[in-house]
C-alpha cells in the first residue's frame, strides 16, 4: 500500500487548482498517508461512503475511530498538522492547536492524577475517507475534545467543511501560568458588541428566551436542523448593524481556507442575506456566572455559539452547512455511482 501512496504523491505533487494556485490539501493527505505504517494505515483509512464519516462528536471520548496523535511519532504528527494547515485560515489553525492543548490545563484545574489520561491533548484522531487525489472523491477529519473538522473533497476542490465545531473550557484560565488566557474571546466579545449595537425595540425581537439552553441545539446530529426561525432580520437592521453581523459571520466562515471561505459566503449572499437571522437567549451582560447563548441562521447555514457550562466559563461553537454538511448527498451519490 505504501507503494501506492508514493505514486499518488508523485502525481498530485504536480498539480495544481485554479490559476497557478497550489491546493495542498491533496498532497497534504497524501505526504501523511505515507508516513503511517501498514497497521496504521489500516486504522486511519476508511471507505468514503462509511458511515463512520457521519460520527460527529466533540466529548472527551477513548473510542474515537481513526489514529491518535498519541499514536504517532515526531514526523507522523507534523504532517497530521500540515494536513490541517492546509484546510484551515491561519487565526483557526492557531485556535485548534490552541484548544487541544488546553488539555493540559484543564487537567491541572481538574486536579486530576498524572496518570490519568482523560484530559490529553494526544487524544485527538485523523480518520481519512476515501483515496485522496486530483480526480477522486474523497474526506477527512479531525476530532478529539472540542475539536471536530470534517472535510470532504473532489477533483481536488474542498467542497464541505463542515459540521465544524470548537470549544474552550475553561473559556478565561482562572489560574496558573496560563491565566487569564482566552482562545474564542473573538466569537465571545464581537457577538456581545453585536448584541449591544441594538435598539431596545431591535433587542425584543432578538431574545429569544431570558434563560440560554443547556447547549447547542443542532448538537452532534448527521442532519443540522432548527425548525423554526427566529430573532431579528438582516432587513430589520441598520446598515452599520449589518456590517457588524457580516463581521461576526466571516469571523465563522474564514475558520477555513480562503478560497473555500470565499466561496461559501458566496453561497450564503445568493440564499439572501436579508433571510438571514440574530437570535440570543441568556443574559446580555459578558463574564463568569452569565449564561448566554447565540445564534445565526439562514437558508444554507446555521452557526450556534454558547457560553453555559461551568458557571459560563465553557464555551461552544458550530457551524453547519444546510447544504453540504459531510459533503451533502449528492457527494456521496457521485461516489457510489463511480465505484
Amino acid at each position: 500500500m505504501k507503494r501506492i501512496y508514493l505514486l499518488i504523491t508523485l502525481v498530485v505533487t504536480t498539480f495544481y487548482y485554479g490559476s497557478a494556485q497550489r491546493n495542498e490539501m491533496v498532497p497534504a493527505a497524501t505526504r501523511f498517508i505515507g508516513t503511517l505504517s501498514k497497521e496504521q494505515q489500516a486504522k486511519a483509512v476508511y471507505p468514503f461512503d462509511t458511515d463512520e464519516r457521519f460520527n460527529f462528536q466533540f466529548v472527551p471520548k477513548d473510542n474515537r475511530k481513526g489514529i491518535s496523535f498519541n499514536e504517532m511519532e515526531t514526523a507522523q504528527k507534523d504532517a497530521a498538522m500540515a494536513l490541517l494547515k492546509s484546510c484551515l485560515g491561519k487565526e483557526a489553525f492557531e485556535k485548534t492547536s490552541a484548544i487541544m492543548q488546553l488539555e493540559i490545563v484543564l487537567k491541572a484545574i481538574e486536579q486530576r492524577a498524572e496518570s490519568d489520561h482523560y484530559r490529553d491533548p494526544g487524544k485527538y484522531f485523523i480518520t481519512v475517507f476515501g483515496i485522496p487525489g486530483p480526480k477522486t472523491t474523497w474526506g477527512w477529519r479531525v476530532e478529539g475534545h472540542h475539536v471536530s473538522f470534517n472535510f470532504s473533497a473532489q477533483n481536488n476542490r474542498l467542497v464541505a467543511a463542515t459540521p465544524t465545531f470548537l470549544g474552550s473550557n475553561p473559556a478565561i484560565v482562572p489560574e496558573g501560568p496560563e491565566k487569564g488566557k482566552q482562545i474564542l474571546k473573538d466569537e465571545t466579545n464581537m457577538g456581545f458588541a453585536l448584541l449591544h449595537s441594538f435598539s431596545k425595540e431591535q433587542v425584543e425581537k432578538i431574545l429569544i428566551d431570558t434563560k440560554a439552553p443547556g447547549d447547542i441545539l443542532t448538537f452532534d446530529k448527521r442532519t443540522a436542523m432548527i425548525e423554526k426561525p427566529a430573532g431579528i432580520l438582516w432587513t430589520e437592521m441598520n446598515s452599520l448593524q449589518q456590517q457588524q453581523f457580516l463581521g461576526l459571520i466571516k469571523l465563522y466562515i474564514h475558520r477555513f481556507s480562503k478560497l473555500f471561505a470565499d466561496d461559501m459566503l458566496k453561497e450564503i449572499q445568493s440564499a439572501g442575506f436579508e433571510k438571514l437571522r440574530f437570535a440570543w437567549a441568556g443574559a446580555q451582560q459578558p463574564g463568569i456566572g452569565n449564561p448566554h447563548y447565540y445564534r445565526i441562521h439562514g437558508p444554507t447555514i446555521i452557526i450556534e455559539y454558547d457560553n453555559i457550562q461551568n458557571n459560563a466559563n465553557h464555551v461552544h461553537s458550530v457551524v453547519r452547512d444546510l447544504l453540504h454538511d459531510f459533503g451533502g448527498d449528492q457527494l456521496l451519490e457521485h461516489y457510489k455511482s463511480g465505484h
